[in-house]
């Protein structure tokens, strides 16, 4: 169980080292934080559901250097992450700014669920109710419910 344990440990040790190249870093620690809050907000065009914080892949690699190049030159968070989706459109983004551009991606889910509601509403009020119980069907049931269960 002990043995376990160590190897948890040293397995979760390793791959957080790899996840972390130490070459990579900015030797300002201020600056390496800002780098890598900004990389948790940006997507892995690859894995397309992690950030490049988060990611393996040689373009978040390379999408992590030049975040950490642009914090380096004195560039704004808010110039960084224009810099990424003027190259690569809002998608690069986990969490997309509302504009003009991208609205029917913001707006589109709601549109869906309303749609869905009308339509829905639309059914049940044209349903027709239910045809009577013919006199055979009605004496039928009638003996049924008399007899109990079989």
């Amino acid at each position: 169980m002990r043995l376990r344990a160590l190897l948890a440990a040293l397995f979760g040790v390793l791959s957080i080292a790899a996840a972390s190249d130490p070459a990579e870093r900015l030797p300002n620690p201020a600056q390496e934080a800002r780098a890598r809050e900004i990389m948790q907000q940006v997507r892995c065009l690859v894995c397309q559901n992690e950030s490049i914080d988060d990611s393996e892949a040689e373009l978040a690699r390379d999408l992590r250097r030049i975040v950490r190049e642009q914090v380096k030159a004195g560039r704004s968070d808010d110039q960084i992450k224009q810099y990424l989706t003027d190259r690569y459109g809002q998608f690069v983004l986990l969490k997309p700014s509302l504009d003009p551009a991208n609205l029917v991606l913001w707006g589109g889910p709601f549109l869906v669920l309303a749609l869905g509601v009308a339509l829905l509403l639309g059914r049940l009020r044209s349903r027709e109710p239910d045809a009577e119980l013919s006199q055979a069907e009605a004496e039928r049931i009638e003996r049924l419910s008399r007899e109990g269960p079989p």
